[in-house]
C-alpha cells in the first residue's frame, strides 16, 4: 500500500522575542522597560501573525488526497490494474491543467485483493488517517455495498466506476457505469427481435447476478418474451456440463450470460466447445468488459453480442485522445475496458465539481456535482443525473468477432437510467441510502 503523509514546514523562529521577554526586571513605573516591553510584545505578535500566514500558505499548498481501493491481485485483477491506471492517468491529467484549486492532486492507494473485507478497512483507514477528499473505489456490487455505509458514516464522496445491475440511491455515492436499466433494456429488446422470445439466464451467483436476472425477466415480460431456465453460478465452479445440459433441455432461442471473471471464459468456453452457438445466440452486458475477448479463442468469442458503455474501438476525438495519453503513459497496446474509462470519468467529474464548488468540502462538491454536470467522457458527452448520481451516457451495441475485438452494431445516443431517475429523487430527499430493485423492493 503506498500512503502518502503532510508535512508541515517549520514555523520560523521566534527566540529573538523570548531574548527581549527575559530582559531583567523592572519596576512597574520603569517606562522605558515597559516601553520595551510594549516593543517585544509587538513583535512577538507580528512575529507569530507572519508564522500562522506562513503556516496558511503551506497548507494551501498541500495536495489534495483522494483515495484508491481497487483488486490489484487477485481474480478480478483483470480490471482492478486498468482502473488503477486510469485513476493514475486522470490525475496526471488534471495536475498538469493546475490540479484542484490550484493545488496538486494525491492519491492514497491500496489493493483490495479480491477481498470483499479489505474494502472495509482500507476505506476506513484512508477516511480516519489520511482524510482524503474522495474514495474512488470497487467493481463488485459486494464491494461497493461494503463501501457505502462507510462513506456514508463518514460524509464521504464515494464514486463507483463500474457497470452494475442498478437501483443504488444514496446522497454519498456517485456511479459513472452504466445500470442495467441502461444496458439490459436495449439489449433484450434487440436480442428477442434477432434470436426470439425464448431466454435462459447463466448468471453470477450474487448481487449483480441474481438482481440482473430479475431485470432480465421484468424487460422479456415487457417486451412479450419469457425466461425458460435460469442457473446461478457461484464463482468457484470450474466445470459448466451441468449448467450446459440444462440450457440444451430448455432449448432457449439465445442465453443471457452474465458469468464474472474467470466463470465467464470458463463457461463460453465450454459453451462453444458443446456445439451449443451454432442453435443458441449469446449476449452479454458484462462480456469484454474485462477484455475476456481477448482470452478466450476466436470459436467462443464469435458473435456473442454486448452492449457496453465503452470499447476500446470507439472512434470519437475524445476517445482517440484518451488513448493516445494511456499509450504514452503506459506503452501497451491491451485494449483499454469499460471500468477503466468509467474511473477517467469519476475523476476529472470530481475534480470538475470541486473547481466549480471552489472548495473539497463534501457538500459544497455534492451541490455542484446535482447542477447537471457534463464531461466529455471517452465515449461521448456525459451528464450526471442530479436526480439519482448516474451518468446519462452512450450505450454501444456490438458482436464480437473472430480477430478477438469487437464490431459495433447500434450506437444509443445519450441513455437516461431511467429506472433510478423514476425511482430516486436525491435532490428531494438526499438522506436516502437503499438500492431499489425492479420488484419495487
Amino acid at each position: 500500500m503506498t500512503d502518502h503523509y503532510r508535512t508541515e514546514p517549520n514555523p520560523p523562529s521566534t527566540a529573538w522575542v523570548a531574548d527581549d521577554l527575559r530582559e531583567r526586571k523592572k519596576p512597574y513605573y520603569d517606562y522605558a522597560g515597559l516601553k520595551r516591553w510594549r516593543s517585544a510584545l509587538a513583535r512577538c505578535l507580528f512575529g507569530l501573525a507572519i508564522a500562522a500566514g506562513m503556516g496558511a500558505a503551506a497548507h494551501a499548498a498541500e495536495p489534495i488526497r483522494i483515495g484508491s481501493i481497487f483488486d490489484l491481485t487477485g481474480g478480478l485483477n483483470i480490471y482492478g490494474i486498468q482502473q488503477r491506471e486510469a485513476l493514475h492517468l486522470a490525475v496526471a491529467d488534471i495536475n498538469s491543467r493546475g490540479g484542484v484549486l490550484g493545488q496538486p492532486v494525491q492519491i492514497v492507494e491500496s489493493d483490495a485483493q479480491s477481498e470483499q473485507s479489505k474494502y472495509t478497512q482500507y476505506a476506513n483507514t484512508m477516511i480516519m488517517r489520511d482524510h482524503i477528499a474522495a474514495l474512488f473505489a470497487g467493481l463488485t456490487s459486494s464491494s461497493r455495498e461494503a463501501i457505502r455505509p462507510v462513506a456514508r458514516r463518514s460524509d464521504t464522496l464515494y464514486f463507483y466506476s463500474s457497470l452494475y445491475e442498478g437501483g443504488v440511491c444514496d446522497g454519498n455515492t456517485f456511479i459513472t457505469g452504466p445500470s442495467a436499466s441502461q444496458q439490459l433494456k436495449v439489449l433484450i429488446k434487440w436480442s428477442i427481435e434477432r434470436y426470439g422470445k425464448r431466454i435462459y439466464i447463466m448468471a453470477a451467483d450474487f448481487n449483480f447476478g441474481t438482481i440482473s436476472a430479475a431485470w432480465v425477466r421484468a424487460y422479456a415480460k415487457e417486451f412479450g418474451a419469457e425466461v425458460v431456465g435460469a442457473d446461478f453460478i457461484p464463482l468457484t465452479v470450474t466445470d459448466f456440463s451441468s449448467t450446459i445440459q440444462k440450457i440444451e433441455a430448455a432449448r432457449p432461442d439465445f442465453v443471457f450470460a452474465l458469468p464474472v471473471g474467470a466463470n465467464q471464459t470458463g463457461f463460453l468456453e465450454q459453451f462453444a466447445a458443446a456445439g451449443l452457438k451454432k442453435k443458441i445466440g449469446v449476449v452479454s452486458t458484462n462480456f469484454g468488459s474485462g477484455n475476456q475477448q481477448v482470452v478466450v479463442s476466436p470459436d467462443a468469442s464469435d458473435g456473442i453480442v454486448v452492449s457496453l458503455s465503452y470499447l476500446d474501438g470507439i472512434d470519437t476525438p475524445q476517445n482517440r485522445a484518451f488513448k493516445a495519453k494511456w499509450q504514452a503513459a503506459y506503452g501497451t497496446t491491451e485494449p483499454i475496458v469499460e471500468a477503466a474509462a468509467d474511473v477517467w470519468d469519476a475523476v476529472h467529474l470530481w475534480a470538475a465539481a470541486a473547481n466549480k464548488a471552489n472548495s473539497v468540502e463534501p457538500g459544497k462538491v455534492r451541490q455542484a456535482l446535482e447542477s447537471n454536470l457534463s464531461f466529455d467522457a471517452p465515449n461521448g458527452l456525459a451528464t450526471l443525473q442530479a436526480r439519482s448520481h448516474h451518468l446519462k451516457q452512450n450505450i454501444f451495441l456490438a458482436r464480437g468477432n473472430r480477430a478477438r475485438g469487437f464490431d459495433v452494431i447500434a450506437v444509443y445516443p445519450s441513455v437516461a437510467p431511467s429506472y433510478e431517475d423514476e425511482k430516486c429523487d436525491l435532490l428531494k430527499n438526499p438522506r436516502t441510502a437503499t438500492q431499489f430493485t425492479s420488484t419495487g423492493s
